[in-house]
């Protein structure tokens, strides 16, 4: 992250949203559906990121226009992220996934993680992933790069950024249909709670990144150790 102020996308500030807008997010938006649909190879956001790239070195942005700055006082950011991302997993195993679960009468599908369990390997793979393009990738491309664009579009003002955050908690949440329905609506919700860090952090993904981070170590320490809920019932 380089040096900069919270809040240093100063075009989202009430001016309203231009053609090249909408193809952007058009454009990201057709990634996350490719990937939904199967057609994206590995994950959608090795290709997620350098599409960014460009819009950005088209319009002489760089990545702290999307809140990737380092705060001031790192070290406050980095505790709320920390605490953020066990409260959420916590949250997720043990109130609104097995709710979520119950609603539409499936469990998400996990079996895509099943080779971390008793795997120490796995983990750290995982745990490399997770770190750069989970935490990192991720909350670029949907917090950053993707509430940023959809409030400017909308116009700058506090409806278009709660609208903001609505519409790409939905799209972040379709992102991972590998897990099925509720794995689906799961990630959606979670999704939302790390853009609301988004926002009460002042824009600025340190929160977000270090929550989205931590959540993740959480749940794959939980199924290297064969303790993550549903995940025993797979073969």
């Amino acid at each position: 992250m380089t040096n900069g102020a919270a809040r240093t996308d100063r075009a989202t500030h009430g001016t309203p949203g231009t053609a090249r807008d909408l193809i952007e997010v058009g454009l990201f938006s057709a990634v996350v559906a490719a990937d939904a649909l199967g057609i994206v190879p590995l994950t959608q956001t090795i290709f997620q990121l350098p599409l960014i790239w460009v819009f950005l070195r088209l319009r002489g942005e760089r990545w702290f226009n999307l809140g990737f700055a380092r705060p001031a006082r790192l070290l406050g950011p980095v505790l709320i992220g920390s605490v953020a991302g066990v409260v959420m997993e916590l949250l997720a195993v043990l109130v609104t996934t097995p709710w979520i679960s119950s609603l539409f009468g499936v469990e998400p599908d996990y079996s895509g993680l099943k080779g971390i369990r008793g795997n120490a390997g796995m983990l750290v793979l995982f745990l490399a992933l997770n770190w750069t393009l989970a935490a990192v990738g991720e909350e670029l491309c949907f917090r950053g790069f993707l509430m940023n664009r959809v409030a400017r579009i909308l116009g700058g003002g506090r409806g278009a950024w709660v609208l903001s955050l609505v519409l790409g908690s939905a799209l972040f949440g379709w992102g991972h249909t590998e897990q099925g329905v509720s794995g689906w609506v799961q990630e959606g919700l979670s999704g939302l709670l790390l853009g609301v860090l988004f926002l009460l952090g002042g824009r600025n993904l340190t929160i977000p990144i270090v929550a989205h981070g931590v959540s993740n170590t959480v749940a794959f320490i939980l199924i290297y150790l064969g303790r993550y809920p549903g995940l025993n019932s797979l073969p």
